[in-house]
């Protein structure tokens, strides 16, 4: 498990570089889509490297291999309480920025849309509130 943890900190820290240089020197936009190609394909790679590394196991006593099942069970929660938030969020921002650019365009046009753009943009930002409510239902609390 601690090869899973140092390759992680390897790609973040290799992650943060590539940008500190690419601010500084200028990226054209497909070296940025390449650079950001790369990094979500050893981001995934890792994710199911750790999946296997704590899915696997060995020989155990019955007792033990309780204790693993009950673990895994919150794990498993807190999983599913995370994707629950992070992808109503994903959702969200991709809904605003749809939303909100319609919003500013028909705006720019005429002035007394504004209370009805408003509405479609709140709309699309309820989405990470269910989001939220699922994930507190989830962990219980």
């Amino acid at each position: 498990m601690y090869y899973v943890l140092a390759v992680t900190m390897i790609l973040v820290v290799t992650t943060i570089a590539v940008g500190i240089k690419g601010v500084k020197n200028g990226l054209e936009s497909g070296q940025a889509q390449k650079i950001l190609g790369m990094n979500m394909a050893s981001f995934f790679g890792v994710m199911i490297a750790a999946a296997v590394f704590m899915l696997a196991g060995g020989n155990a006593s019955a007792a033990e291999t309780m204790t693993e099942a009950v673990a895994n069970a919150d794990g498993m929660r807190y999983l599913a309480a995370a994707l629950s938030t992070g992808l109503a969020c994903v959702g969200t921002g991709i809904a605003v920025a749809i939303s909100g650019s319609a919003a500013i365009g028909a705006i720019s046009e005429n002035e007394k849309l504004l209370g009805k753009t408003i509405i479609f943009v709140g709309l699309a930002e309820g989405i990470a509130i269910y989001g939220l409510i699922i994930s507190i239902m989830i962990l219980g609390a």
